[in-house]
């Protein structure tokens, strides 16, 4: 039978710490979320208060550069773009990971600039507008169409217009801009 592994000290959490931060690229928010996660598993016996310790850890971090919640917001921003999605589910991302409002501007730039490429990319791997055999005839199908670009974080005027395009043509995304 295994004994309980003993409670965590200051120096077991740091390593616990570092760790995550050269596996993962993370924010402040989610190298808490982890370390507490940790603490409550095995139980804390060091000095101060592991909540206390937690947060000074965290903030020691990123303050050495280890955990940088701008760039990871502009990472996910370019990677989320590169995948076809939009602006909305970029937020969603940023706010699940816990970047705050002030680290997501450059992101939220990024997403802007990159929008109709990405509507585009998305467009391309669903076979939607330019990128469909058939135009959609069925109102159903197109709404459903439409439901899926805002899923994917598309605005509504930006999906419309995609979806307006007939199969087969080369879309501008110069015209395309003006809608997103």
């Amino acid at each position: 039978m295994k004994r309980p592994r003993p409670p965590l000290e200051s120096a077991q959490i740091e390593a616990l710490a570092l760790r995550y931060v050269e596996r993962f690229a993370t924010t402040r928010a989610k190298l808490g979320a982890y370390l507490a996660r940790k603490v409550r598993e095995r139980g804390w016996a060091g000095e101060p208060a592991a909540s206390e310790a937690i947060a000074a850890l965290v903030e020691r971090f990123a303050e050495r550069g280890y955990v940088d919640d701008r760039s990871f917001a502009e990472a996910k921003a370019r990677d989320l773009t590169l995948r076809g999605y939009g602006a909305r589910r970029l937020d969603q991302a940023l706010y699940g990971a816990g970047v705050g409002e002030g680290d997501a501007d450059g992101a939220r730039a990024i997403a802007r600039a990159g929008a109709v490429e990405a509507a585009l990319k998305f467009a391309a791997r669903r076979r939607l507008g330019p990128f469909a055999q058939a135009a959609i005839e069925d109102p159903r199908q197109r709404q459903r169409a439409l439901a899926a670009f805002q899923r994917a974080g598309h605005g509504f005027r930006l999906a419309a217009a995609i979806l307006d395009l007939a199969p087969g043509t080369d879309p501008d995304p110069e015209a395309l801009e003006e809608e997103s």
